[in-house]
């Protein structure tokens, strides 16, 4: 739709003789199709033409020319609206879907720009539980929103591997750990070993003050305990890295909290040289009473130091490797307070990139009762989530398609692919119910609904052979066509206002709704047995269709299947 636009801008510009970027700051989409493609408020023109916003619209719709790329350019009350050609429409866009492919949808609007994203962060020798999903699929998305925006993301894992958990986990490895069940399943059984250590420290409290002890070993630097420390570290990464293959996640980093830990002093150092910095029974704080907070505490009175100061340490590290533009906390609501805090002493400490320091909050995960059982009966593994919907989607791809050949591998995108969606498709802020019957409804506003709608255009691709590269998308005109071809020009504006409220359901509901539109027309215009020039026209479109559907399940982190 840029090209079109582009149009009404240098039009109206030109016209009104007044700035482009006010024109396309004022530029609107119509709420229904009926008022247009485009509109155009006249309010702000009521001042500087004496005259009613309505009388203006129609003062300057009679002046604009219409020109190739619009059928019509009339006034609706206060309003100009632009109705684009349908033929011209269908050419630019379907041209611009084959011609582009996967970088279909793409903008430069982030060229030169990094930003930072700071996301998942599960804790080492800790099971990765479903609480750590909603962070690692809403942080992926949004890395791969802003790639393709142009903008060079760098995602971080700030894995929580350093605290007291180390002194037990020590403790409990020398006093019942076995070496082959380490091996055999690392993270498994290092959380059967913490939960095992708390039981008998019920009963021995003497092992709370050995753990203790064997911590402060592992910060002094003693061989044996960083060597456990770093094999506990090295085995619970490699486990988390398989579950990321399995989600389509990767990142730039994986420096955790032990990373910080020698820029610790420097970091305090630099707040107490600011003045920023007081003692309060023993702690060492910032106030922040002026700004409506509690204080930020940076040191308690044992001398350890807490999450906000190698928060901190962090933010500061990163602004200096890489020069960000934004810097987002995908982290759960619940944190709120702790980032305005943190952000608020960067500012006090004269750190001005701190503004474009972003917590990106989200709601809880809640399953059905009923729905899903643990290993420990505490914490719902993310790796049985995973398994639970793979095994529910083989079983309805068996029922619906017995013959398919690589069913298997189906079966995993089909039920990761619904997991993730079932997340990303619903507006962060909220919470949410994990229903299994819902994210699996091969019909529903789902992922299976949409990797489906996928398979079948690949379907018809395939029974209908090549597709010429010779076709007239101008044939393209029909109502049920022109729904199909302004949900495929959208895309770009789909990805820019995911990107500008941080919420990946924009584009998972653009998704829905063009599959929907997709599955309209192919019920109401024939494809294959359309006459040659039209059917040559539809499968250029359906394709055209099928490349943006693998796009934007891309940004999301999702497969598309071509069979299913």
């Amino acid at each position: 739709m840029q090209t079109f636009r582009d149009e009404i801008i240098n039009l109206l510009s030109g016209l009104l003789s007044v700035d482009r970027q006010q024109v396309e700051d004022d530029l609107e989409t119509p709420p229904n199709p009926e008022l247009g493609d485009f509109a155009f408020p006249c309010f702000k023109l009521a001042k500087q033409f004496k005259n009613s916003p309505a009388k203006i619209a129609t003062d300057l719709a009679e002046k604009l020319p219409v020109g190739e790329l619009f059928e019509r350019v009339e006034a609706r009350g206060p309003y100009i609206n632009f109705f684009c050609s349908r033929k011209k429409l269908a050419e630019l866009t379907v041209a611009a879907v084959l011609g582009e492919e996967s970088r279909y949808g793409r903008l430069p609007l982030g060229d030169g720009k990094t930003v930072v994203i700071d996301f998942s962060a599960p804790n080492i020798a800790k099971p990765f539980g479903v609480g750590h999903l909603r962070s690692t699929v809403i942080g992926n998305s949004l890395y791969r929103i802003f790639n393709a925006l142009g903008y060079r993301s760098v995602g971080i894992n700030h894995l929580g591997d350093w605290g007291t958990q180390f002194g037990k986990l020590i403790v409990a490895y020398l006093t019942w750990g076995e070496d082959e069940r380490l091996e055999e399943n690392p993270i498994t059984y290092l959380y059967e070993l913490y939960v095992r250590f708390h039981r008998e420290a019920e009963a021995n409290p003497s092992l709370e003050e050995e753990a203790r002890a064997w911590f402060k070993k592992l910060e002094d630097g003693d061989r044996q305990a960083q060597k456990l420390w770093q094999r506990f570290r090295d085995l619970s990464l490699t486990e988390f890295k398989r579950i990321y293959a399995i989600l389509n996640v990767s990142f730039d980093s994986y420096q955790g909290e032990s990373f910080y830990n020698e820029m610790l002093d420097d970091t305090v150092n630099a707040v107490e040289e600011q003045g920023l910095a007081r003692l309060s029974e023993g702690a060492l704080i910032v106030e922040l009473e002026q700004e409506g907070m509690p204080p930020c505490l940076l040191r308690k009175q044992d001398g350890a130091t807490l999450y906000a100061t190698r928060d901190l340490c962090a933010a500061i590290y990163r602004q200096q490797m890489y020069q960000f533009d934004r810097m987002l906390y995908v982290v759960g609501a619940d944190q709120a307070l702790h980032f305005q805090q943190v952000f608020t002493v960067l500012k006090k400490m004269g750190h001005g990139w701190a503004q474009n320091c972003l917590h990106i909050p989200f709601g809880l995960i809640r399953f059905k009762e009923g729905k899903m059982s643990t290993r420990q009966g505490t914490l719902v593994f993310l790796e049985d989530v995973l398994d639970r919907a793979t095994e529910l989607a083989g079983q309805i791809i068996r029922e619906k398609n017995p013959s398919l050949e690589n069913k298997a591998e189906v079966a995993r995108q089909v039920g990761v692919g619904a997991v993730i969606f079932g997340d990303l498709s619903n507006d962060r802020v909220k919470d949410i119910e994990f229903d299994w019957e819902k994210i699996l409804d091969f019909s529903g506003e789902t992922a299976p609904y949409i990797q489906y709608s996928h398979a079948r255009i690949c379907s018809i691709l395939r029974k209908a052979g090549s597709r010429s590269d010779s076709f007239d998308a101008g044939l393209l005109v029909s109502e049920e066509e022109q729904v199909v071809i302004r949900s495929l020009a959208r895309f770009s504006d789909a990805i820019v206002r995911a990107s500008e409220t941080y919420k990946s359901s924009i584009v998972a509901r653009y998704l829905i709704d063009l599959a929907r539109d997709f599955n309209k027309f192919y019920h109401q215009c024939p494809v294959i047995q359309a006459e040659e020039n039209m059917r040559d026209a539809r499968l250029a479109l359906i394709d055209a269709v099928r490349q943006v559907l693998v796009n934007g399940l891309w940004l999301l982190g999702i497969d598309a299947p071509k069979e299913m």
